[in-house]
């Protein structure tokens, strides 16, 4: 019988075009597929909690699949392991039940995205963190940061060229603040070695919601960046809503400060949740 099981996994981004399978390039839901489908001798699709773009990482993705064959959980980890390259790594396999899936049956992802605030970052930041040489005003992000938060519709964040049914998403929590090393370590499986120099301050904006448009993150840190450098008001961050016009939001953060780090598939903190039988996305 074929059974439902919860992969949770980590990657760094940089060398791959995404989660998603594509005709050109690796991508890691392909990587996984041959890996597993070497294991069943069939096909084997994986569906993935975040569709995550090229340069972006995880550290907690999410992939559901169904597989017939009996090997257990902690013997597929390692096989899985031994065949996918060290950028990608399968953290655990659960047993999942009939029903689940990575993508709708969530109820809320977080992201973290890295800035590196400062003229020199050190050599193992640069693949984690967008370097940004000018001063920039904290506070005014952080209070920037929280205009988010709500049940909105995010049009006026939304990557251009992407259609979707519905624009309106849940932000749960938004937060910009000022990190530490260890934040940053966090965000791949290589460790900064804590001798590293570095004079640049790290930076770290964490946003919890319900599912994110194609872009909606890297959008929202690049409009964060245009107010801390004193390009726009913070109040800025209610027209865009208002408007649903991309054009009024600030430049796409580059892909390398991304990082997806939780699914969440129980009830938010908060009491909120998804509606049910929407994608989280």
């Amino acid at each position: 019988m074929a059974r439902t099981l919860k992969l949770t996994l980590a990657y760094d981004g940089t060398g791959f075009v995404g989660w998603q399978r594509q005709v050109e390039g690796q991508s890691i839901q392909g990587l996984l597929e041959e890996a597993l489908s070497k294991i069943e001798h069939d096909p084997v699709t994986v569906f993935g909690a975040g569709r995550t773009d090229g340069g972006v990482h995880a550290i907690g993705q999410v992939a559901s699949l169904t597989l017939r064959s009996p090997i257990e959980g902690g013997t597929l980890r390692r096989a899985l392991n031994a065949m996918l390259p060290p950028e990608v790594r399968v953290l655990g396999v659960e047993e999942a039940p009939s029903g689940f899936h990575a993508r709708y049956s969530a109820r809320s992802k977080t992201y973290r995205y890295w800035i590196a605030n400062g003229e020199v970052a050190n050599p193992f930041s640069w693949r984690y963190a967008w370097l940004l040489p000018q001063a920039l005003d904290v506070a005014a992000m952080e209070s920037a940061a929280r205009l988010v938060e709500g049940r909105r519709d995010f049009a006026g964040f939304q990557g251009t060229g992407s259609p979707t049914e519905s624009t309106i998403r849940t932000v749960f929590s938004s937060r910009f603040h000022q990190g530490t090393r260890n934040d940053q370590r966090s965000a791949s499986d290589r460790r900064v070695p804590p001798e590293a120099p570095d004079t640049a301050r790290l930076l770290v904006y964490e946003v919890t919601g319900d599912g994110f448009l194609r872009h909606m993150v890297r959008n929202i840190v690049g409009t964060l960046v245009e107010i801390g450098v004193g390009r726009r008001p913070a109040s800025s961050i209610e027209q865009i809503l208002s408007s649903g016009d991309r054009r009024m939001a600030g430049a796409t953060a580059p892909a390398c400060g991304l990082c997806l780090v939780r699914v969440e598939y129980g009830e938010h903190a908060s009491g909120l949740a998804s509606p049910a039988g929407q994608p989280v996305t």
